[in-house]
This record gives C-alpha cells, structure tokens and sequence, in this order.
C-alpha cells in the first residue's frame, strides 16, 4: 500500500504548481497548503485515510474563507460610481432637505456636501440614498 504521506505531499506540490498556471484566486493553492498539512499530520500517526479526507476538506474550506477575508483588496466605494442625473424641483438649502425629480418621481434630497445649497431647476447627480432621500451634488461643482 502506498504511503499515505508521499500521496498528500504530492497532492500538495500539484495543486500549488497548478496555481501557477492556472490561477483560480488561491484556491488550489489553498488545497494544496491544507495536502501539506494533511502529510504532516499523517507522518505524527493520523493513519485513517477518511479522517485525513475529512480534515483536508475541512482545512480547504477554512483556508478559501479566509484568504478570501484577509487577501482581496478592500475596494473604495466611489460616490460616483453609479451616479445618475436628476433635477431639482426646489431649493435644496444649505443643511436641509428640497425636492427633485428622478426617474420620473419627486423624491426628498439633501446635499452630500452639507456646506452647500442647490437652486432650483439644477441638474444635480444622484450619490446616494438613505432611507427615502435621495443624496445629490450639483452637476456645475463636479464638472468644473
């Protein structure tokens, strides 16, 4: 019967080389650090296979958990991003709340920039919504 160890080292070499060529965003090379362990614990006397497939899967799906927690980027949420154009029905004052019209509706919006007012009958990009309220910033202060 083949050793047990040789096969999980040789399980871990082959998925981590994979990884290499075939990038799949760590996750064989996840299954191919959980085959590493595995041989280690086979060599300290885990002797049942079972219970080793059992603990490789185990550890595969931690270790894709977690690199996927702790080694993506964070990703800046821009506010323009999905920003979208609508029109001030009234004056949208300074700290406070008007009207607009997006999408064919009148909604409640303020200002992202509590320092300044919108007049009415401006083109304002939408940034944001909380709750009800549309968030907005004049189209004129971004496009200068």
């Amino acid at each position: 019967m083949p050793s047990y160890t040789l096969i999980w080292l040789l399980a871990g070499a082959v998925l981590c080389l994979m990884e290499l060529f075939l990038p799949s965003a760590f996750v064989a090379f996840m299954m191919g650090i959980s085959a590493f362990v595995v041989a280690l614990l086979s060599v300290a006397g885990l002797g049942n296979v079972w219970l080793q497939v059992v603990i490789w899967l185990l550890l595969c799906v931690a270790l894709v958990v977690l690199s996927r927690r702790f080694l993506q980027p964070r990703q800046r949420k821009s506010k323009l991003r999905d920003a979208v154009t609508a029109e001030t029905l009234t004056e949208i004052p300074v700290g406070k709340t008007g009207r607009v019209l997006y999408e064919g509706n009148s909604w409640q919006a303020r200002c992202d920039d509590d320092k300044l007012g919108i007049a009415p009958n401006e083109r304002v990009y939408v940034v944001g919504r909380e709750g009800t309220t549309l968030i907005v910033m004049p189209e004129t202060l971004l496009h200068s």
